[in-house]
C-alpha cells in the first residue's frame, strides 16, 4: 500500500495547473503587456466588489471631498495615507492628518457623534483614498439582499464567487507576468486563507455564533427580517476575511450571546480591522490599537485596548495641563516684569531680554490646553414622588397569537417603583422588548393585568425613536413645536438642548443633517422635557458616542425616578442597574451574580453551542 500524498495548498495546486498551461505557449511579449493591463483592471474590480452598493451612491459621493497621498509601499499590505483630509458638504471633518493601518492590527475608531467616523469608513470603502488595488475591502453597511437562498447559501455563494474571481485573476497574472509575479503569492494566500473545502462548515459555525438556530439556517433570506439579513451580511464579511474589514457598530443587531461570540472571533482577526463601536467592553475585548479622531480633526494613535487608551490619554492630559499652566505662568510673570520696567533706561535691556524669551517660546510653539471631553451633561428633572405601588404586573401571561401553546410569558408577578434600576437580559427572542411594551401599555396581556398609578408618567426610548423627529425642522423649532404650552422662545431652548450635546450651529441646522447619534441626543432632550417618573430604555446606546453614554449613565444615577433598561452594553448595565432580570424560558427571574459573571457564562455557552452546532431556538 503506497504512502498517502501530502495535502497540497491552494497555491501549490493552482500554480502547478497554471504552469502546465503556461508550458507549451509561445512567449508573446506584446500580448503580455496587454495581459498585464487586464490583470490590473481585474484586480481593481475584484477589490471593489465587496463594497456595499450604497457606497456607489453618486449623491453621497459628490458631497465628499477627499485628498491624500499614498505613503506606504504600493505592494505592502500595510496602508499609510499622508496629508489626508475629508470634507462633507463643505464641512471639514478630517484635516491634514496621517492614516496608518498595519496588517494584523485591530483598530477601534473613536470620536464624538458627528465627527465623521462613518463618513470616513464610507470614503475608505469606496476607495476615494489612494489605496493599492491588491488591498481588498469589505464594508459592513447594509443587509444581505432577500432571495430564495438560505442563510448558509447566501454566505457561501458570495465567498465562492470571490474565490472564482481570484482563480481567474491568478491565471491572468500568470499569463501576463509569469510564475514569479509577487502578486501571485498574495492571491494564493487569500485563497488558502478562505479555504474553499470548508466553506459550508465554517459558514454554519459563523452563523450559529451570530445567533442562528438550525431552523433559521434553513430559512430563505427573503423570509428573514432586516436584522437577521444584517447578520448574514456580517457572516459574509467574516468568511471572506478581506485584507481590510470595516465594521460600523456591528453589535447593533446582535443579542448579548452573539456579541460575546463576535468579540472572541474578531479578537483573532488576521487582517486589518477598523471598528466603530459604542461599547467600551466590546472595544476592550477586540482591539489591539485605538485611533482617536479628535476635535482638532486629527487622528491620534494609541497602543492597547480602550481601557489602555483612557489611562494613557488621562496621563497625557495631566502632563499637558501641567506644561500649559507652567508656560502660561511663566509668560504672565515675564509680562508683569516687562510692564514694571516702564521707561526706566537701566531696565530697558532687561525688559527686551524678557520679551525675547517670550518670543522664542511663541516661536517654538506653546502647549495647547487639553480638550475638555465632558462638554455634554445629560439631565432628567426631578419627577416628584408617587406612593407605591407605581407599576404592578399581576399574574400576566402573554402570546401574540393569544394561544396557550405560543405563550412568551406565563404567570409573571413583577413590580417597578421610583427607586427601581432594572436591566432586562436574556437571549434574542426571549421577549425583553415585549415585556417593556406590556409595562408601557403598548400591548395588553393575554391573561392577568398591568396596573399603573393614575399619575404615573413613563417616557420610552427605543431603536426607532429618532423616526419621530421632523427632519425638515431645526432642533430648536422641533422642541418648540412639541411643547407649545411651555411658551419658551427659541433662544430659551438653546440651553435645554445644549446640555444634551445639541449645540452651536447644529441647533439651527435641519435635523436631517444630524448624525444618528446627534438625533438620539435630541430625543433624550425631548424625553427630559416630558418630566417622566420612570424611564424605559430599549437599546439606548446604539448610536451614542462614549461621552454621551457616560453622561447618560450619570444622569440615570442622579435621576429621582425609576428605570428599566434593555441593552447589550455590559458596561452601561454595570454602571446603572441595581437589579438584573433574566428573561428566559417564559419566566423572569433575578440574576444572582453581577453582569460580568453573566458575560462569562454567555461566552462559555456560545463556545459549547458553536462546537455542538446548536444554539438557542429563535
Amino acid at each position: 500500500m503506497g504512502k498517502e500524498e501530502p495535502k497540497k495548498s491552494a497555491k501549490q495546486k493552482r500554480q502547478e495547473k497554471q504552469e502546465k498551461k503556461k508550458a507549451g505557449k509561445e512567449d508573446k511579449e506584446n500580448e503580455g503587456d496587454a495581459g498585464a493591463e487586464d490583470a490590473a483592471a481585474a484586480l481593481k474590480n475584484l477589490s471593489t466588489s465587496t463594497v456595499s452598493k450604497s457606497v456607489a451612491n453618486k449623491e453621497a459621493a459628490a458631497a465628499r471631498n477627499v485628498t491624500g497621498e499614498l505613503g506606504s509601499n504600493p505592494l505592502s499590505r500595510d496602508l499609510k495615507i499622508i496629508s489626508f483630509s475629508l470634507q462633507l458638504y463643505g464641512k471639514r471633518l478630517i484635516e491634514d492628518t496621517t492614516l496608518e493601518l498595519s496588517y494584523g492590527n485591530r483598530y477601534g475608531l473613536i470620536g464624538s457623534n458627528g465627527s465623521g467616523k462613518s463618513t470616513f469608513l464610507t470614503a475608505l470603502a469606496s476607495r476615494e483614498l489612494p489605496i493599492p488595488d491588491h488591498i481588498d475591502i469589505y464594508h459592513l453597511e447594509e443587509e444581505a439582499e432577500p432571495s430564495e437562498r438560505t442563510a448558509v447559501e447566501a454566505v457561501v455563494d458570495v465567498v465562492r464567487e470571490k474565490v472564482e474571481k481570484l482563480e481567474k485573476l491568478a491565471e491572468m497574472v500568470l499569463e501576463s507576468h509569469g510564475p514569479e509575479a509577487e502578486i501571485l503569492q498574495d492571491i494564493y494566500e487569500r485563497i488558502d486563507r478562505m479555504d474553499p473545502s470548508t466553506f459550508e462548515v465554517r459558514a454554519t459555525e459563523i452563523l450559529i455564533g451570530l445567533g442562528f438556530s438550525h431552523a433559521f439556517l434553513q430559512k430563505k433570506t427573503r423570509d428573514l427580517s432586516g436584522g437577521w439579513r444584517m447578520r448574514v451580511s456580517l457572516g459574509r464579511a467574516l468568511l471572506l476575511q478581506p485584507v481590510l474589514l470595516l465594521l460600523d457598530e456591528p453589535t447593533n443587531h446582535l443579542d448579548m450571546e452573539s456579541c460575546c461570540w463576535l468579540e472572541s472571533y474578531l479578537a483573532k482577526y488576521p487582517g486589518i480591522l477598523v471598528l466603530v463601536s459604542h461599547s467600551e467592553d466590546f472595544l476592550n475585548g477586540v482591539c489591539s490599537h485605538i485611533i482617536h479622531l479628535t476635535s482638532k480633526r486629527k487622528f491620534v494613535y494609541y497602543g492597547g485596548n480602550y481601557d489602555s487608551f483612557v489611562k494613557t490619554k488621562r496621563e497625557n492630559d495631566v502632563n499637558q495641563m501641567k506644561r500649559y499652566e507652567k508656560e502660561q505662568a511663566d509668560i504672565k510673570h515675564l509680562k508683569e516684569f516687562i510692564a514694571s520696567c516702564g521707561t526706566y533706561a537701566n531696565l530697558v535691556k532687561q525688559a527686551q531680554s524678557k520679551q525675547k524669551i517670550i518670543d522664542k517660546m511663541m516661536e517654538a510653539g506653546l502647549t495647547e490646553k487639553p480638550e475638555n471631553d465632558r462638554s455634554i451633561k445629560f439631565h432628567f428633572p426631578d419627577c416628584g414622588s408617587i406612593p407605591p405601588p407605581v407599576l404592578a404586573i399581576n399574574d400576566v401571561s402573554f402570546a401574540y397569537s393569544g394561544k396557550e401553546e405560543d405563550m412568551l410569558y406565563k404567570h409573571l408577578e413583577l413590580s417597578v417603583d421610583l427607586d427601581s434600576r432594572i436591566a432586562l437580559i436574556g437571549p434574542n427572542g426571549a421577549g425583553k422588548s415585549t415585556l417593556l411594551k406590556l409595562m408601557y401599555g403598548e400591548l395588553s396581556p393575554t391573561r392577568g393585568d398591568v396596573k399603573k398609578h393614575s399619575h404615573l408618567k413613563i417616557a420610552k426610548f427605543h431603536q426607532h425613536s429618532v423616526d419621530q423627529l421632523d427632519e425638515d425642522m431645526t432642533p430648536l423649532e422641533y422642541m418648540n413645536s412639541q411643547f407649545p404650552e411651555k411658551n419658551l422662545e427659541l433662544e430659551a431652548w438653546r440651553s435645554r438642548v445644549g446640555r444634551f450635546g445639541v449645540s452651536g450651529e447644529m441647533q439651527t441646522a435641519k435635523i436631517k443633517y444630524m448624525s444618528d447619534g446627534q438625533k438620539s441626543r435630541l430625543v433624550f432632550a425631548y424625553i427630559a422635557e416630558c418630566n417622566p417618573h420612570i424611564l424605559f430604555l430599549d437599546e439606548p446606546t446604539n448610536h451614542l458616542d462614549m461621552e454621551s453614554i457616560d453622561s447618560l449613565a450619570d444622569a440615570i444615577n442622579e435621576f429621582a425616578g425609576g428605570m428599566v433598561l434593555v441593552s447589550h452594553d455590559f458596561r452601561l448595565i454595570g454602571k446603572v442597574a441595581k437589579e438584573v432580570w433574566l428573561c428566559e424560558n417564559k419566566k423572569v427571574e433575578v440574576w444572582k451574580g453581577d453582569i460580568l459573571e453573566y458575560k462569562k457564562k454567555l461566552t462559555k455557552d456560545m463556545e459549547r453551542k458553536v462546537k455542538a452546532g446548536l444554539t438557542t431556538p429563535q
